[in-house]
């Protein structure tokens, strides 16, 4: 199945970075603006380092983006990854509705061949 030119590492590594409740929150805060980590940092029980580590799982994901600025590093989303993820989540939907369908199918087929 090809549903877009993502690889099955690259998947495996937006899914994985995904997977975790403070990721999430992190992509979820840095789509609508970009933070710098110590900003990030402040939402979290956590150290700082954890954070950057969170940030660095992310960043290899390609969910987000770093960016020097002067003494911070900015962190911004990347919707275009996260469509990519969503587009390969519809695929596999389409394909386990058809599977559904067509087991509703052969399930109507062999009542019918029953009742005749």
């Amino acid at each position: 199945m090809v549903v877009d030119k993502l690889s099955d590492p690259t998947v495996d590594r937006i899914f994985q970075a995904l997977a975790d409740a403070t990721r999430r929150d992190i992509v979820s805060r840095t789509l609508s603006h970009e933070l710098s980590v110590s900003a990030l940092a402040e939402h979290y029980a956590m150290s700082f380092a954890a954070v950057q580590k969170h940030v660095a799982v992310l960043e290899r994901a390609a969910l987000v983006t770093k960016v020097r600025r002067g003494r911070e590093q900015l962190v911004h989303g990347n919707a275009e990854t996260l469509r990519r993820a969503a587009r390969l989540l519809d695929a596999y939907e389409k394909i386990w509705h058809d599977r559904a369908e067509r087991l509703g199918d052969l399930l109507s087929e062999s009542e019918k061949g029953r009742e005749q």
